[in-house]
């Protein structure tokens, strides 16, 4: 059993950056792919950034390349999405999530354990 806790959430204008964590507790001894996801009002959760067990590799939807940065560290068992020039709509709650994999999946079905949510809200 995996325990994920998001943080950094909150309000922001356009152009501003956040840096959320999402710290693990539990059984982290195994190796587990982490993500990010997150979910506008009225939308479907959608993947955002996801970085592989052992923190060598990456991998971003398209509208957040450039702008944001995933990067995991090891010993704190601690992911962190650097959100750099927000923009409006990257407005939601975003969520970590874990999945017990060496692979890079980026369907939420590959995720067996999330968080709760943290709350983004990108002002024009």
């Amino acid at each position: 059993q995996v325990r994920l806790v998001e943080s950094g959430g909150g309000m922001v204008q356009a152009g501003s950056s956040l840096r959320l964590s999402c710290a693990a507790s539990g059984r982290t001894d195994s190796y587990y792919l982490m993500g990010w996801f997150r979910q506008a009002r009225g939308t479907e959760r959608e993947f955002v950034a996801a970085v592989s067990w052992d923190g060598g590799s990456t991998t971003y939807e398209d509208s957040v390349k450039g702008r944001f940065t995933i990067s995991r560290d090891m010993a704190e068992n601690t992911i962190y999405l650097q959100m750099n020039s927000l923009k409006p709509e990257d407005t939601a709650v975003y969520y970590c999530a874990a999945g017990r994999t060496h692979y890079l999946f980026r369907s939420s079905r590959d995720y067996g354990w999330w968080g709760q949510g943290t709350q983004v809200t990108v002002s024009s």
